[in-house]
Order: structure tokens, then sequence, then C-alpha cells
């Protein structure tokens, strides 16, 4: 074998682990969000409300909105399995804010998301674990 094609052998090798790393899953959700402040939203309550109507398809979605919201079945699913030790913390705020300034939205959102209740014991332990 020629230098020339051992060398685009491992060129193309290369090339196709790469392809495979990027197309990948993730193990956990995009950190581009782990600095959003969650306690300056849960201190807005028309704030906080806007992303409440915004998860519940009753209202207009900001970017991070609509990115939260694509993400929160498979978080509630997977009681936050694929966040960030940081996302983990800015979910409880969050929900914390909504149960406690806003429990109605808060119930329109359980029953949206888990209308049998198949999860609200996983995810109670969820919100009170301190990890």
């Amino acid at each position: 074998m020629t230098q020339e094609a051992l060398a685009m052998k491992t060129l193309i090798l290369l090339c196709t682990l790469a392809a495979v790393a990027l197309a990948a899953p993730s193990d956990t959700y995009n950190p581009h969000y782990d600095s959003f402040n969650a306690q300056e939203l849960v201190d807005n309550v028309r704030l906080l409300k806007n992303y409440g109507n915004c998860f519940l398809g009753k209202g207009p979605c900001t970017s991070e909105g609509n990115d939260f919201k694509k993400i929160i079945p498979e978080a509630l699913r997977t009681t936050c399995g694929k966040c960030t030790p940081k996302q983990k913390e800015l979910v409880r705020t969050v929900v914390k804010g909504f149960q406690t300034k806003l429990p109605d939205i808060w119930q329109q959102l359980v029953l949206k998301e888990d209308p049998t209740g198949e999860y609200k014991e996983s995810f109670e332990r969820f919100l009170n674990a301190s990890d």
C-alpha cells in the first residue's frame, strides 16, 4: 500500500469517526442556557406567567421559551436526566416559582405534561433533592 493510499484511508476513517461523534446524541442538554437567570424570571410574575402561557400553547414564546418547551416532556419523563447540574437548579427554581406564585398555571402544566400522574412521584423527589 502506498503512502498516499494509507493517508487517504486514514483521512476517510477520521472523517467517519468525526461524523459519528457529531451525530451521536448528547448525554446532556445544551449548556447554552446554564447562565439563564431563573430567579429573575420567578421574581417577575408577569414574565413567569408569559412563560407559563408559552409552555401551555396559550401565548407567544420567546426563543428561550421555545427551546425550553421542546425539552419539557423529556425532562419530565427522565426527571431531568440529561440536565447539567446547573440546569437542574434552574428547573427546580422555576417549578417552585410556578407552584408558589402561579399555582393555577402549574396545575395546567401538570395536566398537559403528565395527565395520568405517571411521573408525579419521581418528579417530586427530583424537586426535593439537592444534588
